[in-house]
């Protein structure tokens, strides 16, 4: 798949259970954000339809039961995400992004040496 399909914020937080708990039926989809959310398990089948007619997950049929499975792994579509959020706030320069969050007053001095050690890390591969 050349380019991922924009998923909405909702749409996410039920690929995020698809992802985690795959292969998953219908109602334990519905179980699973029902314990978060307000939705109704009909809204939850739709935001299912809507992702696959979206080509992020796949389904097959057990007896009378949809079982739903990702087609697009997690990692695949935070990576280009970032590079789409990146290129839209930042004009895809990563040092602009992260001068941007380093200016935030709200780094600790533990955020700052866990983010040294990543450079550090990056550094000597």
């Amino acid at each position: 798949m050349d380019t991922l399909p924009q998923i909405s914020q909702a749409e996410f937080e039920v690929m995020n259970v698809v992802w985690k708990y795959a292969p998953i039926s219908t109602n334990e989809v519905v179980d699973r954000l029902a314990r978060d959310k307000q939705w109704s398990p009909k809204t939850i089948q739709t935001m299912l339809s809507r992702l696959e007619k979206k080509g992020v997950i796949t389904h097959k049929k057990e007896s009378r039961i949809f079982v739903y499975s990702p087609v697009i792994p997690k990692e695949a579509y935070r990576e280009a995400e970032g590079k789409t959020f990146l290129s839209r706030f930042f004009d895809g320069a990563l040092k602009q992004m992260v001068v941007s969050f380093l200016d935030d007053d709200t780094l600790t001095s533990d955020d700052i040496d866990e983010l040294q050690a990543i450079l550090d890390k990056k550094r000597n591969q």
